[in-house]
């Protein structure tokens, strides 16, 4: 029975032939579903009658950071010949682009990315959301309007929501004025207080969504400012952006005579709670710092790429202790495979060897996996990998291709991760539901269609 309801739960059963569980590959495992959660899982069990058969299964990842807006805008940016072109021209091209989107062109272009996202092997998103004003930057009648349209986008898709609603205040350190361009970001505490009750009201009707806050960087809160916003995060996950570029770096220290990092660890209760977004231009002391205290740091390597940011010393923090996770940030590219690989190719450029992420006895594809898991799920404010309590959320592998050809397990993720794709990825379950079948999305004509509609009209008009 269902204590709140009262009404009897049916339980659905997985019998997945290869899992990956936490303590490692297990084969013949029976996992109970109830309520989209996992109830039991029980290996070396033989399937039974009424069985949902499945070959390889492994644990679902969080997709840690996003904009989902700014999918209608990928590849729009990629012309060459500008002096200095940087994160910051690209930032300019942004705001002209944003102004643009209304709720329902919001709603669609969410659904098309979370759509996306699950396809390729993420089942829940951190929303970094920042656009919540109409295009002269005043509050909807719903200061939650656009709060909405993301719920419906995750209720449409299927995907899980953690939303974090961002407090944006200043164009500068230092409390400096904010631009025209920036105008639908901003709230004051109180009206961001209101947001938040809104936002809130908005997830309702999502069983599993998380309420988390967002101090948008350094540069857009004020040290008052952010020491009245952290407590109306209660227990929910705190982000914020922050060194992703040695600009920021040096306008920080110009500002405060310290590095952000430093800065924040100096002067905000970080904690387990926090996710430390990019976190890229970070030393060895900050990099200690953050890994103490538990914060996870929230790496996006595809878009930090694509925006030339620079290379996070990630096996330095894993060796500090520090957990990470990955994100899809711009959404210039979703693909969970590429998230991992860039990671890794990216420190064996810096290093000059090879292997740079693995752990001893381990191969370099499940340590990646399994530590983008554990810290996705931490900075989402979730239970993470295939675990009784946890979300049944499972990506299963094809079996029937090049993965499966004279491999098993590490072997298998580690073809996946570097020589595969999001190709190789049959099915996803999302709270014990199937919403990806044979690599497309169940809903997919109908959120592609009406994305494509409205991308169409924003882009011509």
């Amino acid at each position: 029975m269902d204590g709140v309801t009262g009404m009897t739960v049916e339980a659905t059963v997985w019998h997945v032939a290869r899992a990956l569980l936490p303590h490692g590959w297990a084969s013949d495992v029976r996992i109970t579903v109830m309520a989209g959660k996992i109830a039991s899982i029980d290996a070396g069990q033989p399937a039974r009658a009424g069985d949902e058969r499945i070959g390889i299964g492994v644990p679902a990842v969080g997709n840690l950071h996003s904009h989902a807006f700014q999918r209608a805008m990928a590849g729009l940016t990629e012309i060459g010949g500008h002096e200095g072109d940087s994160f910051w021209s690209w930032r300019d091209l942004m705001y002209r682009f944003v102004g643009a989107i209304g709720p329902d062109a919001m709603e669609a272009i969410a659904a098309r990315a979370y759509m996306d996202m699950l396809e390729a092997g993420f089942c829940r998103v951190g929303e970094f959301h920042y656009l919540h004003h109409d295009p002269e930057g005043r509050a909807y009648a719903d200061p939650g309007e656009m709060a909405a349209r993301l719920a419906a986008a995750a209720a449409a898709t299927g995907i899980g929501l953690t939303l974090l609603p961002v407090f944006y205040a200043h164009g500068g350190f230092g409390g400096q004025p904010a631009s025209a361009a920036q105008r639908r970001f901003l709230n004051t505490p109180d009206s961001f207080a209101r947001l938040l009750a809104a936002s809130r009201a908005a997830l309702a009707g999502l069983p599993d969504a998380v309420l988390g806050i967002a101090p948008h960087s350094l540069r857009a809160v004020t040290p008052e400012e952010l020491a009245e916003i952290l407590p109306l995060a209660g227990d929910g996950p705190v982000h914020i952006h922050i060194a992703e570029q040695v600009r920021e770096v040096e306008e920080c220290l110009a500002w405060s005579g310290a590095r952000p990092v430093r800065w924040l660890l100096d002067h905000a209760p970080v904690d387990r709670r926090w996710c430390l977004v990019h976190a890229t231009h970070v030393d060895a002391g900050e990099l200690a710092r953050m890994a103490g205290a538990g914060a996870v740091a929230g790496l996006c390597p595809i878009t930090e790429a694509n925006l030339g940011d620079g290379i996070f010393p990630a096996r330095a923090f894993i060796d500090a202790g520090g957990v990470f996770g990955v994100g899809s940030d711009s959404n210039v590219r979703i693909d969970l495979g590429e998230e991992l690989r860039l990671l890794e190719y990216g420190q064996r450029l810096a290093a000059r060897a090879r292997n740079v992420l693995g752990e001893p006895g381990l191969s370099t594809g499940r340590s990646l996996w399994q530590r983008a898991v554990a810290g996705g799920a931490r900075a989402l404010g979730v239970p993470g990998g295939l675990a009784v309590g946890a979300s049944a959320d499972l990506v299963v592998l094809r079996d029937d291709g090049d993965l499966a050809l004279a491999r098993t397990g590490d072997a298998m993720l580690d073809t996946y991760v570097f020589a595969g794709g999001r190709r190789d990825i049959a099915d996803v379950w999302r709270a014990g539901a199937r919403v990806v079948i044979d690599g497309r999305h169940r809903d997919r004509a109908a959120i592609e269609a009406r994305y494509r509609r409205v991308v169409r009209g924003l882009l011509e008009a």
